[in-house]
């Protein structure tokens, strides 16, 4: 199975603090037979919040992120033409323009989203929780 996770996910996975992710997502996500993912717009998403001051991380923080990445073994997802294909169709239970675009990574893609973004879950997306 292949698993984006989204941008809190990620963060708790970093930080030591999986106690917001079910029994089921960490047994999913230390699976060897799963690849998990985590796409650049989370990346992005973190260094905004972070230049913003929103989101204290150590310095500098695009290496940083990039080795917590490489750490966990999270392959890294890129964003691609065909991703944007469902995004005029998207409902707006969701106004996040980036886990708008990680909505339309897992459906593109068909990938599951490890989240408890209730807003995410109102999609049609897979999502492991």
């Amino acid at each position: 199975m292949n698993i984006l996770l989204d941008t809190c996910a990620f963060l708790w996975i970093i930080k030591g603090d999986t106690t917001h992710l079910s029994k089921k997502t960490l047994d999913s996500l230390l699976d060897p037979e799963n690849s998990v993912f985590l796409s650049v717009i989370s990346i992005w998403e973190i260094m905004v919040k972070n230049g913003l001051g929103k989101l204290p991380l150590p310095t500098p923080v695009y290496p940083y992120l990039l080795h917590q990445r490489e750490i966990h073994k999270i392959s890294s997802l890129s964003v691609e033409e065909r991703d944007l294909e469902f995004l005029p169709k998207l409902g707006e239970f969701h106004r996040d323009p980036f886990d708008r675009i990680l909505i339309c990574q897992s459906l593109a893609r068909q990938m599951k989203i490890a989240t408890n973004d209730q807003h995410i879950m109102k999609y049609p997306v897979s999502v492991l929780q």
